[in-house]
């Protein structure tokens, strides 16, 4: 996991003190203008690839993103009776450069030198004859660039002509540069900034460039430092160019409502009222369903005001969602009919399959989807335009007619998927999906399923939905239950579902937004109750590749994996430290609530040499730890880690339980008394008097010990209750306005690890005041992404991380509630 030390401040924290009115209205599912549900609302939700969010509380206030923040449109708009409203999205700014792009390949030329320059090199009379030429984007990324860079320097100069122009039209920088840069315009300054950005940004440079820019002949000209990691420079000048739909009526939102795996928006549009429902329909119980990465736009309109209106439904999806940098990207794209669908496809021309794996990534390769039930009301076409559909930022229509539309409600749906042809390379073989796995099926055989599915689906995942939060609100709440309901979708969404060559499940996670590792152990042993819960098969496939790297002697140490690679590159640990102590116990722990969850020990056994090989290297260098890389260390590696020491006894322990499962009592009796043997130790070495210590050598620290969870869960019962006792009532005291800090070193915090520790109090308002920090958290959070698990716990700022699967960690009361009963 990477260990982020500095802030993103992405936006100004402004504390609302509506809490006790927002709980009122979430719990009553009502919904007044603008108040806050969610930080972000998922609407799309299938894997890291095919992940699309709402980041406002109405839906037409901003473009719908990907989970990494760029834009994956979807816009609709209701005509009633020849009046357009937009009730989804927004057009995303459109600009347009005013360089001319005469050059070979369509790339930018440009002069460059890589020796340090003395004052004038960015004016527009420099003699620039000794500098190399090359072309945009400059990078040392030999895939993307046109031009290879490696020193930490680099000056560049991208001479153009113009004709006569209104200096007072607005004048954007469209820049994407790693790191620090700075930008001359015929010798005058006009942006800096130092540290780097993963995409283009479109900057306003009108007031510096007045006066500046010419007819004729100019320079935009680019000294780019390089500080630390990859290097990357692409730029231009544009200007912005007005939407085609700017005259059309803002549908007004009247509510919006979200389930596990559904969002329901409603909208009043002049007479009529539409209720918009995204759907995605991972219900975990079927791995063929969970899979098929299909979901539902759902239609119903009716008329509120006596009268009949004449009704379409306008759709459009946006080709982005099939590109890494849409700016950068040609797609080709088809309408036609397959049987009884009328479809929609579009894919880049280029198709680089399994090419780039990277956190702030968004698949290239592979077609998306929209499919509609034809009949005579239905049309479909891409961007306006006749066959072939090619070019960048195609848009894919669907219009739907519905006649006249009276009091009793019209209702129409359309599906939207992605097919990656290729999702996962495991160790140098490249997997297809696993709903392809064999590759013996086309995409349009899932669309057909999916529409033939659609009302038993429909029904089954409002029976889940409804199911799902009255357990959940009997677990912990009303507010758990909302933080429950926000991590399903989620959760699942940052993982991808294939084959093994040899079989085995695999349930890869990406560690999304903290460094884009692959089936991370320790972001599967967070995420890990909500499996065990729903199928703890799913579990098993997050930790059959950890076994294959060990088992196989891919992976030579005595202590268990952090990872298999970067996402969608499962081909061994690329993250730079091992965490032995934290992977092992990891994986003992996890394996033994497997057993627990499926009633038999028959997984353990599959991979015995290893689970004691783990163990033993627990009963080694697990009690006292040595300095070395835990989940928790945000603020610096620690030796003698309490909290370390605590997941070692737990994996010990674990490990005894499935000696026991297996009929292996000499095991089972010799390890379960290495752990119990090991707790008065922990209790001597961690005693700080009223707590126990972050570490053992230092009595004025603290921790959340939220890995004593396990001797709950799993009835291990090795802690006297004196220790839980202690330890809640001295995190009592030390709650902030968002949630326990971790530890004494700084203000961090995780809301996973606090539903953890949460879940040990042991009546329910001790456990609410746990809670209660991180419902605010999710109402208040000053930056609005996908649920944010790590974060200032006083001011709420998130440290980087966004829609990660480790929320699936909040769900660790109800699986304690079920395992109690």
């Amino acid at each position: 996991m990477v260990r982020v030390q500095n802030f993103i401040r992405n936006g100004s924290y402004v504390a609302t003190g509506l809490f006790v009115f927002i709980l009122c209205i979430l719990t009553s599912y009502g919904q007044v203008n603008q108040v806050r549900k969610a930080p972000a609302y998922p609407l799309i939700t299938h894997n890291p690839n095919f992940s699309i969010w709402s980041t406002s509380d109405i839906l037409t206030d901003k473009v719908t993103e990907h989970w990494t923040g760029v834009a994956h449109g979807l816009t609709g708009y209701l005509e009633v009776d020849g009046v357009t409203y937009r009730f989804m999205g927004k057009d995303a700014p459109r600009y347009q450069t005013i360089i001319p792009h005469a050059t070979e390949e369509g790339k930018p030329r440009v002069k460059y030198i890589e020796k340090a320059q003395n004052g004038g090199w960015s004016a527009l009379d420099f003699e620039d004859s000794n500098w190399k030429e090359g072309a945009l984007p400059i990078s040392d990324n030999k895939a993307v660039s046109g031009t290879f860079w490696e020193s930490d320097n680099i000056w560049v100069r991208r001479e153009f002509s113009l004709g006569k122009r209104d200096e007072n039209e607005p004048l954007f920088l469209k820049l994407h540069h790693d790191d620090n840069v700075e930008v001359y315009l015929n010798g005058v300054l006009v942006f800096e900034r130092d540290g780097w950005n993963n995409r283009f940004e479109y900057f306003d440079i009108s007031s510096k460039a007045k006066g500046v820019l010419r007819e004729g002949k100019n320079v935009l000209a680019i000294h780019l430092k390089n500080t630390a990691g990859g290097r990357f420079l692409d730029f231009d000048l544009v200007n912005s160019v007005a939407a085609d739909k700017a005259d059309v009526v803002v549908a007004k939102q009247t509510s919006v409502d979200v389930h596990a795996t559904q969002t329901m928006y409603r909208f009043d549009c002049d007479g009529v009222e539409l209720q918009v429902t995204f759907t995605s329909p991972v219900l975990m119980d079927d791995l063929d369903l969970l899979a098929r990465p299909v979901s539902y736009i759902s239609y119903e309109v009716q008329a509120k005001d006596g009268k009949k209106h004449d009704v379409k439904i306008h759709q459009e999806v946006s080709s982005d969602i099939a590109v890494y940098m849409a700016d950068q990207q040609e797609v080709k794209g088809q309408a036609y009919k397959d049987g009884t669908l009328s479809i929609l496809k579009v894919g880049t021309v280029e198709q680089p399959i399994l090419q780039k794996g990277a956190d702030d990534m968004r698949i290239d390769w592979g077609h998306l989807y929209v499919a509609v039930p034809t009949d005579r009301n239905v049309k479909q076409f891409i961007s306006g335009y006749d066959a072939p559909y090619q070019g960048k930022s195609l848009t894919l229509h669907t219009e739907i007619s519905l006649g006249q539309v009276g009091a009793t409600p019209a209702n129409r749906f359309l599906t939207i998927g992605y097919d990656e042809v290729y999702a996962i390379q495991y160790f140098h073989t490249d997997l297809r999906p696993w709903w392809n796995k064999n590759g013996d099926r086309s995409f349009e055989t899932q669309l057909h399923a999916a529409v033939r599915d659609y009302e038993k689906l429909i029904q089954q995942c409002t029976v889940f939905d409804s199911t799902l939060r009255r357990q959940v609100v009997q677990a912990g709440g009303e507010k758990y239950a909302y933080l429950c309901v926000l991590a399903y979708r989620q959760s699942i969404a940052a993982h991808t579902l294939v084959e093994s060559p040899t079989g085995e499940v695999l349930w890869l996670s990406k560690e999304n937004n903290s460094g884009g590792f692959i089936n991370t152990v320790d972001v599967t042993y967070p995420s890990s109750p909500l499996y065990l819960i729903y199928n703890p098969v799913l579990l098993q496939g997050m930790l059959n590749g950890i076994f294959y790297f060990s088992e196989s002697g891919k992976y030579p140490h005595p202590w268990a994996a952090h990872d298999l690679g970067t996402y969608p590159f499962a081909n061994g640990q690329t993250y730079g430290e091992p965490m032995p102590v934290e992977e092992s116990g990891n994986m003992l722990i996890m394996t033994a609530a497997i057993a627990r969850a499926q009633g038999n020990a028959k997984y353990a056994e599959k991979h015995w040499k290893v689970l004691s090989q783990w163990a033993d290297y627990l009963v080694e260098e697990g009690l006292d730890p040595k300095a070395q890389l835990c989940t928790d260390d945000f603020a610096g590696h620690l030796a003698r880690n309490a909290n370390l020491s605590v997941k070692a006894i737990m994996g010990i322990a674990s490990y005894a339980r499935l000696a026991d499962m297996l009929g292996k009592k000499d095991v089972a009796d010799r390890y379960r008394k290495i752990a119990e043997e090991m707790v008065p130790k922990w209790m001597d070495l961690a005693d700080a008097g009223d707590h126990y210590a972050l570490t053992f050598d230092d009595p004025n620290t603290w921790s959340q010990k939220y890995n004593l969870i396990w001797d709950k869960v799993l009835d291990f019962g090795l802690f006297p209750k004196e220790v839980v006792d202690k330890e809640i009532a001295y995190y009592i005291p030390r709650m902030k306005r968002f949630g326990l800090p971790l530890d004494s070193r700084k203000n961090y915090t995780k809301n996973d690890w606090i539903v953890w520790t949460a879940t040990l109090a042991k009546n329910k308002d001790t456990f609410e005041k746990f809670i209660d920090p991180l419902f605010r958290h999710a109402l208040e959070a000053p930056t609005r992404v996908p649920l944010n698990d790590f974060y200032d716990a006083t001011t709420g700022v998130r440290e980087n991380f966004k829609a990660r699967s480790v929320v699936g960690g909040f769900y660790m009361k109800l699986l304690a509630e079920k395992w109690d009963k």
